[in-house]
């Protein structure tokens, strides 16, 4: 018979060889959690709330990184675009005649032009695959800016002057249709070529006597000018027209509707809580644009309210109505800015546009 010794010593043995065994069952599944973790980390890189990865995008601002734009850089700040699924890269814009050619051709996804000069570039076959599916501004901002001792007071002060725009803008594009409406001669006014970050200090050197701008440039224009600015607003004169309007290619908008739809929901949102926060907005902005004056950024947002949700209108965010466009078309018609035949649906996609 076997030994008390060595029944004691088989039994320590069965005991080493279970824990043994143990021992590796617990750390082959630590090795395959470890394994597995390191697997949904690599293909999970940047996932939102939905555990999908984020769809890398690239939005162009409309003019610049000025105030009246800072609300991308809130959606993005707020986590609008990640909770939509988006990583949004924002590069500035260079008008609508930068912003169009961009977004077709696909090197950005998203990007807002003024609606009448996508509807001016399309008419003139100088543009083409792209298409409007939100409303930024209700009523155009376009204007003419100049500051106190040049003269200006009235359109018919123009005659005579020097102005400078990027080429591509609305407000250059405009201006013929904007002089015969205003009882200006176009030919007696000069345009030259600028940049959107130069545009405000090319005025305040003196080399131009006014300059393209929105309307909510009024007080950078003043920070930067150190004079009192001297606006000449084209709704003013045509008073139906939109504003800004975000563009996407007909591509994507074809291929990915849903993708589209979530990213002018995050957008406009960033837009809504832009105007009721401009404080907070401006210094969003400055954090992510160095050269950004907080002051006159926030006072720009405050201008925009009005034509973003004009008082008493009842218009939601981003809406877009087909017929105010058709009588827009119309009037561009009669002033021989437009072909006979630009019907709203050719710019604008209503299926993707928000609900009233």
């Amino acid at each position: 018979m076997p030994s008390a010794q060595s029944a004691v010593g088989e039994d320590n043995t069965v005991r080493m060889n279970r824990f043994a065994r143990t021992v590796a069952a617990v750390a082959l599944a630590t090795a395959l959690a470890l394994v597995s973790g390191c697997g949904g980390s690599d293909s999970d890189a940047g996932a939102g709330d939905d555990d999908k990865a984020l769809r890398k995008v690239t939005y162009l601002t409309s003019f610049g990184n000025f105030g009246r734009d800072s609300y991308a850089w809130v959606a993005k700040d707020k986590g609008y675009f990640e909770e939509a699924g988006f990583d949004v890269e924002i590069k500035p814009g260079q008008g609508t005649g930068g912003v169009i050619p961009a977004v077709a051709s696909g090197q950005a996804q998203f990007g807002p032009i003024d609606l009448t000069g996508g509807l001016l570039h399309m008419g003139s076959g100088q543009a083409k695959d792209f298409v409007a599916v939100a409303a930024i501004q209700q009523h155009t901002m376009a204007a003419i800016a100049t500051t106190e001792g040049n003269g200006i007071a009235a359109p018919k002060d123009l005659e005579g002057k020097r102005l400078a725009d990027t080429p591509g803008s609305v407000v250059r594009n405009l201006f013929p249709t904007y002089a015969r409406l205003a009882g200006v001669d176009a030919d007696k006014v000069t345009w030259v070529n600028g940049e959107a970050q130069t545009l405000m200090g090319t005025l305040a050197s003196g080399a131009v006597d006014g300059i393209g701008q929105f309307v909510v440039g009024e007080p950078t224009v003043e920070a930067v000018t150190k004079k009192k600015a001297v606006l000449l607003p084209y709704s003013d004169v045509i008073p139906d027209l939109y504003g800004n309007v975000l563009i996407t290619s007909t591509k994507i908008a074809a291929q990915d509707p849903e993708m589209v739809k979530r990213f002018s929901k995050a957008l406009l949102k960033g837009l809504e809580y832009s105007l009721a926060h401009t404080k907070e907005a401006s210094e969003i902005l400055k954090r992510n644009v160095d050269a950004t004056n907080p002051a006159a950024a926030a006072a720009e947002l405050e201008l925009m309210a009005e034509y973003v949700t004009p008082d008493g209108s009842g218009t939601a965010i981003g809406t877009l109505d087909s017929a105010r466009v058709a009588r827009s078309i119309a009037i561009l018609e009669d002033a021989g800015a437009l072909p006979k035949g630009m019907t709203a649906d050719r710019i604008i996609d209503f299926d993707l546009v928000p609900k009233g």
